[in-house]
């Protein structure tokens, strides 16, 4: 059973920072690629960032809305999954979700099988 928890979400001011994590418990961590997720208020679930599994070399992904700002990376011995967001703009704010699957490596979310539960990100003016 394959199980996702994040963590590290809260409330910061428009510029600053914060690193989300998502620990991944079950066998074979480093296979799976790993998405993160975000539901903005009133809108649609919509892709952030992503690394592929073992079997495809670590590629990362990034939607053009965070890209330069916002960096994945993986920690296969600690079962760990980052990112770190900077530059944080108030259109950041959303529940964020991280996601696993163990056999696609990309932006479409109806593909990942296993889902946390969201941590929250405020990021006020």
């Amino acid at each position: 059973q394959v199980q996702l928890v994040e963590s590290g979400g809260g409330l910061v001011q428009a510029g600053g920072s914060l690193r989300l994590s998502c620990v991944l418990s079950g066998r074979a961590f480093s296979s799976y690629t790993i998405g993160w997720f975000r539901q903005p208020p009133g809108k649609e679930r919509e892709f952030v960032a992503a690394i592929s599994g073992s079997w495809s070399g670590g590629i990362t992904y990034y939607a053009d809305s965070v890209k330069g700002r916002f960096t994945i990376s993986r920690d296969n011995a600690k079962n760990t999954v980052y990112l770190q967001m900077n530059s944080l703009k108030p259109e950041d704010t959303a529940v964020y979700y991280c996601a696993a699957n163990g056999y696609y490596s990309g932006r479409d979310y109806s593909k990942y099988d296993y889902w946390g539960q969201g941590t929250q990100v405020t990021v006020s003016s």
